[in-house]
């Protein structure tokens, strides 16, 4: 008998020395420890009063550890599979790396496996279903690879499996059904691609399901819908496609997220029936018909996205559903941007939550006025009916909502004066009330919105002075927007008060008087516009002190005087139509022909060579002064002619704004015969190029100086390309800008055959299209000009977009659209599918005459109109081609996976496996690139590049990037590599 308990007390002896060596290589393989969390595990204590550490009461073996959010860093080591009686291992929340060891397969009594937020790799050891007793498995926000194994069928008894935030592929295996047990399954943001098995319908008590952003495609298994325990259910962010079951049987659902698929069909109108609903995600999607939810039997619901969908059923009263959510008490987010509904919208809109918070209607085609009612959704923070047809005033009752920090009623057709209210709304950061038919004075009460970042109040019938007191707002920083309005008077003093703001757009209106000196005061402007005012004298030398400044405009006006030296610094300067005199400087932004404009001034001289002006004359110190009589004379003929001209120029530019284009010389003309001779008779070895409607070849034209052109030939018998040809022609009569492509004349004639002739002559590119540098196998271009060439694209539909009356959409870009001049300055040109904005003009057009697959905005192919944001999207695609050096139609393009999608993912993991092999090359060969520091910076340029192709090709416009905001993230870029100087 003694012998007997001898035994078995070595026994339980060796069982605890081999629980206590365990965990000191556990310890021994942790390598920081910031918050002393393993300060007591040595042998001053037994192992089982350890940190962290949880013995049985009977056999003092260790069952529990808990170390979560400590910090730890290191590997888990593999002794962890001695602790044979361990029930729980928590581990969240650390810094742990490696490969999770295989050894855990040893612990049969673990239950609890929560490795989650760390930063283990490898894959997830097949050997888990030896853990035949595990019920939590957490390994989610990790970077763990591979497919999920099929061994974890085998664990009978796992209700709770979080496999999110990973690297795993291989999609959800139809296996997986056989965990019966499940209750939480998420695998969140992993690329698995594949479908979704039909066999997760065995999930009965299944309650919480996460598969958003994980590449599914395919249709929903109906059978999904019919598990009657599900209380949240995500799959957002897919590529799934099919409709919804008619009938949805869940009645303990409370989230429901779908948003970001391709689902089209009705929504059904059982969703009614999930009476628990307070969140209803299916915003992006396809869904159409009309909405027929009742709301009034979700009472709880507190989220509604329902927006980027085509509900709008042009049936009268579509809008109806809004009077079922008056009940829904705790509603406090309601998205319908861009749903097509139609329209007027119901009063009873006035009925809603008063802690609704978020209302947006966006892009929608509702008209009639805003409702008065509006004015009793006193909890509202956030409130957009941008981009609709809403006709009348802005409703007084909107003072009433002194919550409100967002306001967007930009692009409806709004009428009447800014009402004096809006100064009630004292928390306003941002008020957007541009392109619409406003009038009158701007109210001083705005001057009360003292936390007011960016106001927009462009392109509208604003007239008076520009009041003091909104001057006078310290808290603008982000943009002031007051552009093409009919505002006249000098610019206050106060404006230098404005010493926080980045962007200040005043152009086109009719102030006058002197710049104010106080504007030097704005030392955070990045970008100011003062063009196409009747602003006189010399530009102050206080603006020397503005450091910030980037950009400035301040063409057509009546500035006088030298060119200051200070505005050398600026990467962007229009000095173009007024009066300045003397030499102009070669040195900074004067170096560089394509980043500043002074034509339009008869008195400038010297400078580049590419600006044409004739030399500086050297001052004559032996000349005769003129008699002091002769002198008063020739002042006062002078001022008596200044001052007529003066009067005369101001009548007529009160009657209409000039046009660059009305001071150009005239085009040369130019006959069939004479482009015949020019392109060796259109012959194949002087064609350069082909796109839908045209060839374009090389030519020497002898009236032009018997220099190349280039000479674009409509081939008429395509349907459309007359209509391109007119297109282009009234495009070039508007526009003019250094990173345009530059036309020279256009022939409209008939051939030796009868038939019409049509052709447009454009100067020569000698070194092709973007398009040719990009897919080279002999010539490649370096970061450097890539993002060079992106600067100039980006400035050219920064000037079409924003500097050109009416508003230019091109509609077609594309690398071959882009073409490079000898020093590799990028020039945009066909412009066969450009669009007049505002204007009736080509409106009526196909969606085929949208632009090139690929590059082409989304919400075209719903039939949209075209917009700038088209634009920003095509660009964003150009971008991502320029640095990735693939197409958006490349072959690896395939299940849900675009250039978009593919930039975007290695934006979380490793960009540089995303970029083009070519620029990698370049500085791989580069000894200074490859200095650690400068190394560095590049991949951070590398980033921040790709960060702004996905932000411009964003599906929904509003999440777009601005692109004046692009032109200067762009600029940032250029100059860290060019301070690299590699």
């Amino acid at each position: 008998m003694v012998l007997s308990f001898t035994a078995i007390s070595a026994s339980l002896g060796g069982g605890n020395e081999t629980d206590h060596q365990a965990l000191l290589h556990i310890k021994s393989m942790i390598t920081q420890d910031p918050y002393g969390a393993l300060t007591s595990w040595n042998n001053s204590l037994h192992f089982c009063d350890w940190t962290g550490v949880t013995c049985g009461k009977r056999h003092r073996r260790v069952t529990r550890i808990q170390l979560q959010k400590q910090g730890l860093e290191g590997y888990l080591s593999s002794h962890v599979g001695n602790l044979s009686f361990l029930r729980g291992l928590y581990l969240s929340i650390n810094n742990f790396q490696g490969a999770i060891p295989p050894e855990l397969g040893r612990l049969s009594r673990l239950r609890v496996l929560a490795l989650d937020l760390n930063k283990f790799t490898g894959i997830i050891p097949t050997n888990i279903s030896r853990c035949s007793n595990l019920e939590v498995l957490a390994l989610s926000r990790n970077k763990i690879v591979g497919s999920i194994p099929k061994e974890i069928s085998f664990l009978s008894q796992l209700t709770f499996c979080s496999l999110g935030d990973n690297k795993l592929t291989g999609g959800i295996p139809p296996f997986l059904g056989n965990i019966t047990s499940i209750e939480v399954f998420s695998a969140v943001r992993n690329p698995l691609g594949g479908s979704i098995p039909d066999t997760l319908g065995h999930w009965n008590s299944l309650n919480n399901f996460y598969c958003g952003s994980c590449n599914l495609s395919r249709t929903i298994p109906h059978s999904l819908f019919n598990l009657s325990l599900l209380t949240n259910f995500s799959l957002n962010d897919n590529q799934l496609t099919g409709s919804l079951p008619s009938t949805i049987v869940l009645p303990r659902l409370e989230f429901l997220q779908l948003w970001g698929n391709k689902l089209t069909g009705p929504i059904p109108s059982s969703i009614s029936n999930c009476s628990r609903l307070r969140g209803l995600e299916m915003n992006k999607n396809k869904f159409h018909g009309k909405l027929e939810i009742d709301f009034e039997k979700v009472k709880d619901i507190y989220v509604i996205r329902l927006g980027n969908n085509n509900f709008g059923s042009n049936e009268v009263g579509e809008m109806r559903f809004i009077d079922s959510l008056k009940n829904c008490t705790k509603l406090e987010e309601l998205d319908l941007d861009e749903c097509m509904f139609q329209g007027e919208l119901p009063r009873s809109i006035g009925n809603l939550s008063d802690k609704l918070s978020y209302l947006s209607l966006t892009e929608n085609k509702l008209q009639g006025s805003i409702p008065q009612s509006i004015g009793n959704l006193v909890g509202l923070t956030f409130l957009s009916l941008g981009g609709n047809k809403f006709t009348g005033n802005i409703p007084q009752t909107i003072g009433n909502l002194q919550k409100l920090t967002e306001v967007y009623l930009y692009g409806n057709q709004l009428s009447g004066p800014i009402p004096d209210v809006m100064g009630n709304l004292s928390s306003l950061l941002t008020l957007s009330l541009y392109s619409n038919m406003l009038k009158g004075h701007i109210p001083s009460s705005i001057g009360n919105c003292t936390s007011l970042l960016e106001l927009y109040l462009d392109n509208n019938n604003l007239d008076g002075k520009i009041p003091t007191q909104l001057l006078q707002l310290s808290s603008l920083s982000k943009m002031l927007d007051l552009s093409n309005n009919k505002l006249y008077g000098a610019l206050p003093t106060e404006v230098g008060d404005l010493n926080m703001l980045s962007i200040l757009d005043i152009s086109n209106n009719y102030l006058s008087g002197l710049i104010p000196s106080s504007l030097g005061d704005c030392a955070s402007l990045s970008t100011l516009s003062l063009k196409g005012n009747l602003f006189r004298g010399t530009i102050p030398p206080t603006l020397s002190s503005m450091k910030g400044l980037v950009e400035l405009d301040i063409s057509l006006n009546n500035l006088s005087g030298k060119i200051p030296q200070f505005l050398e610094r600026l990467k962007y300067l229009n000095l173009s139509y007024n009066d300045f005199e003397g030499e102009v400087p070669m040195l900074g932004v004067f170096s560089n022909a394509s980043a500043f404009i002074v034509s339009g001034n008869s008195r400038l001289c010297g400078g580049l060579v590419e600006l044409g002006l004739p030399k500086c004359k050297e001052t004559n110190k032996h000349k005769k002064k003129l008699p002091l009589f002769a002198m008063v004379i020739l002042i006062a003929f002078v001022l008596f002619t200044t001052t007529c001209l003066t009067y005369v120029w101001c009548k007529k530019r009160k009657r209409s704004q000039p046009s660059l284009s009305s001071t150009n010389k005239r085009f040369i003309k130019v006959t069939y015969n004479q482009l015949l001779k020019a392109t060796d008779g259109f012959s194949e070895a002087n064609l350069i190029g082909n796109g839908g409607f045209s060839s374009v070849y090389k030519g020497i034209l002898d009236e032009y100086d018997d220099e190349f052109v280039a000479v674009k030939v409509l081939n008429l018998k395509n349907r459309g390309a007359q209509r391109s040809f007119m297109r282009e022609c009234e495009v070039w009569r508007n526009i003019r800008h250094r990173n345009l492509l530059k036309i020279i004349t256009s022939c409209s004639s008939v051939d030796f055959q009868g038939n019409d002739f049509k052709a447009l002559i454009y100067e020569y590119m000698s070194n092709g299209s973007l398009h040719d540098w990009l897919y080279s196998s002999e010539r490649s271009l370096n970061l450097l000009q890539r993002i060079s060439i992106l600067i100039d694209v980006a400035s050219a539909l920064d000037y079409i977009h924003n500097q050109c009356i009416p508003t230019v959409v091109h509609g077609d870009l594309k690398p071959s659209n882009v073409l490079l001049d000898d020093c590799i300055v990028a020039h945009v040109g066909d412009f066969g599918l450009a669009q007049f904005l505002g204007t009736t003009s080509y409106q009526n057009s196909s969606t085929m005459d949208r632009g090139t697959i690929g590059y082409t905005a989304p919400e075209y192919g719903l039939g949209s109109e075209m917009t700038c944001s088209g634009d920003v999207y095509s660009f964003g695609i150009l971008l991502l081609e320029v640095m990735t050096g693939k197409k958006p139609t490349d072959d690896i393009f395939i299940e849900g996976l675009s250039i978009h999608k593919f930039a975007s993912i290695a934006l979380s993991n490793h960009v540089i496996d995303v970029i083009d092999a070519s620029i990698l090359k370049v500085y791989q060969d580069n000894e200074i690139a490859m200095q650690e520091e400068n190394s560095k910076k590049i991949e951070e340029c590398m980033a921040s590049a790709i960060k702004i192709g996905v932000s411009c090709s964003m599906d929904s416009p509003l999440q777009r990037m601005d692109i004046k905001k692009v032109v200067h993230e762009l600029w940032n870029i250029h100059d860290t590599l060019q301070s690299i100087q590699v």
